[in-house]
């Protein structure tokens, strides 16, 4: 018997109930899938990819400099390739196993990997703006790009009395390329 795919977020699941299909038919995103080993019709985490970039331009100077302080000097963009999750979950009959940390692990590795087709230095996510998914990608080594919700308001042009809903986070995969 399989597990209808569930992750407990209602947004998270009218993402892949819904609108996984248009959104790779218009070149969006691509969405992946892990399913049981026991039972081969249960998902029991999906996650979408797309390509991104994250612009320098636009970002204090000195969170800048923490982004890039890596990067040869004479090799600084004004922006630089990374892959965006867009969406990311896993089925609540297998929450609390470590299945998110294991697709965020399993994604560092595959846009390494030496077949893989485009350059990427940087994985960033748009988590939501709760303190559990905020916990949960600082402890697989993202970091919020900006220091404050404020300066990312400035950022997106969102006013004062409005609140944010996500924050956008990176991770600089240099780090897991180097622990190798």
């Amino acid at each position: 018997m399989s597990t209808p795919f569930l992750c407990g977020d209602k947004d998270l699941d009218d993402f892949f109930h819904n609108d996984v299909d248009n959104y790779a038919k218009q070149l969006l995103g691509k969405t992946y899938c892990f399913q049981s080993k026991k039972e081969k019709k249960s998902i029991i985490g999906a996650f979408t990819l797309s390509n991104a970039s994250i612009d320098a331009r636009h970002i204090p100077n000195s969170r800048k400099k923490k982004l890039t302080k890596n990067i040869p000097y004479e090799k600084s963009m004004s922006s630089y390739p990374a892959t965006l999750i867009g969406r990311l979950g896993v089925n609540k009959e297998y929450a609390g196993q470590g299945i998110g940390t294991e697709l965020l692990e399993f994604i560092k590795q595959w846009v390494l990997a030496a077949d893989t087709k485009s350059g990427c230095r940087y994985l960033i996510v748009d988590s939501y703006n709760r303190e559990d998914v905020l916990y949960f990608y600082e402890s697989n080594g993202f970091k919020t790009l900006f220091f404050s919700e404020q300066q990312e308001k400035e950022y997106i042009g969102l006013t004062d009395n409005k609140s944010l809903k996500t924050r956008l986070m990176y991770f600089d995969l240099i780090v897991t390329q180097s622990a190798k």
